[in-house]
């Protein structure tokens, strides 16, 4: 599995979350390959946790559709095909769409559109050195604003269940394709239909915008 990176020994406090934290970072970034086994024997080691708290960091990464079950039960790290990277922006275009058209007629657009540029200036000024992660996180704290300002909890879990996998979807593209998605003027284009107050063309940008880059990650 490669030199240790993310996976070093960790400290005694809250074990499971930063295995968890741990083997989310290895995987977002490549270091753990998609459909690469994980052994729980090497994995424990490496981290210097039991096994019995490895298994409660695996379980969470399933749910949070990083980690796949194969053959005889064996835990592998998911690999995603054209498939399944266009339902998963699909259900990101349908969730957005909705938070759009919810902060297009909010009482609170004006604050909310306001907080949202914000979000993008940050994307838009950020160093040619960036590393990818970050720019990635950037990206997606812009859409997870955008889904909590819609006021509505089962949006917003449901979004924040898909967060590990849209990171794998956009990492394995490659850096081109990622950096295509993470464009601040297309993303501009969906602050500015919110802020027409209109909910159908709020809703009508995301999912837009969301066709493009599902179509930019697979071409």
């Amino acid at each position: 599995m490669g030199q240790p990176g993310a996976l070093l020994g960790l400290q005694k406090t809250n074990l499971r979350q930063q295995a968890v934290a741990a083997l989310r970072t290895a995987i977002t970034s490549g270091e753990l390959r998609p459909r690469s086994a994980l052994v729980e024997t090497e994995l424990s080691e490496r981290l210097q946790i039991s096994r019995g708290t490895l298994r409660e960091a695996l379980r969470q990464l399933q749910q949070e559709g990083l980690v796949a079950t194969g053959a005889r039960g064996r835990l592998h790290v998911r690999h995603l095909d054209t498939t399944e990277i266009n339902d998963i922006f699909a259900v990101r275009a349908a969730l957005e769409g909705l938070a759009a058209s919810i902060v297009a007629v909010s009482s609170d657009r004006p604050k909310i559109t306001a907080e949202l540029r914000g979000a993008l200036d940050v994307m838009s000024k950020a160093p040619k050195d960036e590393t990818l992660d970050d720019r990635i996180e950037a990206d997606l704290d812009f859409h997870r604003l955008l889904c909590r300002s819609a006021g509505n909890e089962t949006l917003l879990h449901s979004w924040t269940n898909l967060e590990g996998s849209i990171r794998m979807s956009i990492m394995y593209a490659g850096r081109d394709r990622a950096v295509g998605n993470m464009d601040a003027e297309r993303h501009y284009e969906v602050v500015d239909a919110i802020d027409t107050g209109d909910p159908h063309a709020a809703a009508e940008a995301v999912r837009t915008h969301m066709a493009w880059a599902a179509s930019n990650l697979v071409a």
